[in-house]
């Protein structure tokens, strides 16, 4: 049997059937409400059918108030629960985990939408960084808040029928921000030391493990680094993941932020990323020292590339783009088929402009198979108009519920 096949028993008891996991991707399938709609459960019937041992949602927001993206769902006391319990229920054979995040300072300033953060440390996204507002630096009791709606948001993803959650403490997400040096410059118990700046991580997941039954799992997705000069690091991340220590199911190792767009093979401190599994050699250092399992995700398209991840250590394979190419992806592997899937690719000059492109690309064919069609992903530049358009639809129907209850810091 190979790697990639091999079964898996975490620690909450859940037995995986395989190695492969369908890893998060922002949808912005939200229907009314910011709830799922049949979009959504179409398009999760695919991955749950297409042979993963796990599929993970993309980030469902713990407060409706603060959103990445107008087209993001929203899990939180005032949710109707049935559209997530058929959402639940839609997995196939696969369990499917919900990935609960909070944006902090990630708001585009048009949303409206609450701009928190540990300091007032705004986005540098280069030309783009006067569409992020300053953000409002979170009092104590802003911080026991956002522990208490992650706690709340896992315990209603059990009562719908998800099987885990994923706590989102990458991509420079709140969570991550409290982690990093160069956005948390606080000088209470919840800045400073990696220890301080790692507190808000690790109540929540004691949070959220208070609230949910013994079998219900919990993961913590985490950078292995955020490439940015000064900032989390590979150290810092063991030490985290040292933490973590029997508190998770597993830990997924990513990199970098919209400041430093890794995830896109790009980086903002000048290091070089592989081509394919693109933060192995760097993530690799921290297997040997881990005591719970890692998920490593990052360009993984050929299951020769996933066996290696998984013969370097790694428990887990997180698979992205390539699934929402091919959800049936997982089979093929299984079966022995190591033909790549590409990702979309764009000539635009501009980095940022280049890697929204290529998201719009993979977004768009998301939203394709979740209104059941199974077109070809569409050139990224001709995707890219067509999502500020839906975000726009997105955009003035959050503002239309929401009016009077959001305010950018």
């Amino acid at each position: 049997m190979s790697l990639v096949a091999s079964p898996l028993t975490l620690r909450s008891g859940i037995t995986l059937q395989n190695r492969i996991v369908k890893a998060a991707m922002e949808e912005q399938l939200a229907g009314a409400g910011q709830q799922p709609d049949e979009r959504i459960e179409r398009l999760y019937r695919r991955w749950g059918a297409g042979g993963a041992g796990l599929v993970i949602t993309g980030h469902v927001m713990v407060d409706r108030r603060a959103l990445a993206q107008p087209g993001d769902i929203v899990l939180d006391e005032v949710s109707e629960l049935e559209p997530f319990r058929r959402w639940a229920s839609a997995e196939g054979t696969a369990p499917v985990w919900m990935q609960i995040n909070h944006p902090g300072r990630v708001v585009l300033r048009d949303t409206g939408a609450l701009a928190l953060a540990p300091s007032a440390t705004r986005v540098n996204a280069g030309a783009l960084s006067s569409l992020y507002p300053v953000p409002k630096p979170m009092t104590v009791a802003d911080i026991h808040e956002v522990i208490e709606r992650f706690a709340t948001t896992a315990f209603l993803a059990q009562e719908a029928g998800f099987a885990g959650v994923e706590i989102h403490a990458a991509h420079g997400y709140l969570l991550s921000q409290f982690l990093s040096p160069l956005v948390n410059s606080r000088d209470d118990e919840w800045g400073g030391s990696l220890e301080n700046r790692a507190r808000l991580l690790l109540r929540i997941v004691d949070a959220v493990r208070g609230r949910v039954r013994s079998g219900f799992g919990v993961a913590v997705k985490l950078n292995s680094a955020d490439f940015q000069r000064g900032g989390f690091d590979i150290d810092d991340a063991g030490c985290v993941i040292e933490w973590l220590g029997d508190r998770v199911d597993f830990v997924e190792l990513s990199g970098g932020s919209v400041e430093a767009l890794a995830t896109s093979g790009h980086t903002a401190d000048d290091r070089t990323l592989e081509r394919e599994a693109y933060f192995l050699d760097l993530a690799g250092r921290l297997v040997d020292r881990a005591a719970v399992p890692l998920m490593l995700t990052g360009g993984i398209r050929r299951s020769g590339i996933a066996e290696r991840v998984l013969d370097r250590g790694f428990a887990l394979v997180g698979v992205a783009t390539a699934l929402a190419q091919d959800p049936e992806l997982p089979h093929r592997w299984l079966a022995g088929d190591d033909t790549a899937v590409l990702p979309p690719r764009s000539m635009i000059g501009s980095k940022t402009v280049r890697a929204a492109a290529v998201q719009a690309a993979v977004t768009g064919r998301l939203h394709a198979i979740g209104c059941g069609k199974d077109s070809s992903t569409r050139p990224p530049t001709l995707a890219l108009v067509i999502d500020r358009r839906r975000r726009s639809r997105h955009l003035a129907r959050y503002r239309r519920d929401n009016a009077g209850t959001t305010a950018a810091g």
